[in-house]
């Protein structure tokens, strides 16, 4: 256990160094002058000019070579330093801290309303395989999954907000907020994990240990809750678990569309804006947050299932 997560942490060590040295060459690499930019985001385009932009090379030190940059940002990397934004002058630590709050709840929400729609409806599936709902749900899972978020979102935004008025189209700040958005982000996971959560269940029932509990004379679902469950719960853990990575990262769209103050939406006005610590530091935070929530899944799923040797 001790050797799986000191790999785990060389691991994070890695990724950290290496997205922020992808993301540093990739914004220096970025066509335009990067004090234009910087100037135009905190005076407005119609306010910069050539001087404003030299004194806002000279203040952030844009005109050294981009070596002596690098190194001194891998200086403040050491000492857990993002920076400060060259945009807001707000430490980065402070920005993220309040944006990636926001998009990690709207994530949540959207894989608690996956977990209540997905898995369900797969073990429901699972009890007749071939059958009238288990392919009802194929045909409706493979629609739904292959039909862009965006999309959803409006079609969602046009029947709950704007004919019938249930809910608010967009912002945020009460419970109801949440709801559209998260559920645009729950249907393409919760068409996914129907299959994934029907597989397991099929594989489970037709394995020998899960026949001959039912052959000592258990019920289904005493078998099911013995010798069923955990062998279900391990796919669809791992599932869940790289989903959550994707939806905090992927949520640009839905935040854009719903106008939520999250990091997605907040990491594209950064590029826009060259702000360069921003871009790094929300790159590092997702690149890490992959590498430790993996490590959950593996820990979790060597409680659940004592075959899993984590030690190799």
């Amino acid at each position: 256990m001790f050797k799986y997560i000191l790999q785990r942490l060389l691991q994070l060590v890695f990724v950290v160094w290496s997205v922020g040295t992808l993301t540093f060459i990739l914004t220096r690499s970025l066509p335009g002058d990067m004090a234009y930019r910087i100037a135009a985001s905190r005076y407005g385009y119609d306010q910069t000019d050539a001087a404003a932009a030299a004194m806002v090379r000279a203040e952030l030190g844009l005109d050294k070579p981009w070596w002596q940059s690098y190194f001194d940002w891998l200086i403040d990397l050491a000492q857990f330093n993002l920076g400060h934004s060259l945009v807001s002058g707000e430490a980065v630590w402070t920005e993220i801290a309040h944006q990636f709050g926001h998009t990690l709840a709207l994530a949540l929400a959207a894989l608690a309303l996956s977990l209540i729609i997905g898995p369900p409806l797969g073990l429901l599936a699972a009890q007749r395989p071939s059958g009238i709902f288990d392919r009802l749900t194929l045909v409706v899972s493979t629609a739904l999954r292959s039909v862009p978020v965006f999309i959803i979102g409006i079609a969602l935004i046009t029947l709950l907000a704007v004919q019938v008025k249930w809910l608010p189209a967009a912002g945020y700040g009460t419970p109801q907020h949440y709801i559209l958005p998260a559920l645009t982000l729950a249907i393409g996971l919760a068409a996914v994990s129907v299959r994934v959560s029907r597989h397991a269940m099929v594989q489970v029932q037709t394995s020998e240990y899960y026949q001959f509990a039912q052959l000592k004379g258990l019920s289904k679902w005493t078998s099911f809750c013995r010798h069923g469950l955990r062998n279900v719960a391990i796919p669809i853990l791992a599932y869940h678990s790289v989903q959550l990575v994707y939806l905090v990262e992927g949520v640009v769209i839905v935040e854009s569309l719903f106008a939520w103050p999250g990091s997605g939406h907040a990491l594209v006005h950064a590029i826009v804006a060259r702000d360069v610590p921003m871009i790094q530091g929300t790159a590092l935070i997702m690149g890490a947050m992959f590498v430790v929530l993996n490590m959950v899944v593996d820990l979790l799923s060597g409680l659940i299932d004592p075959r899993i040797d984590l030690a190799r």
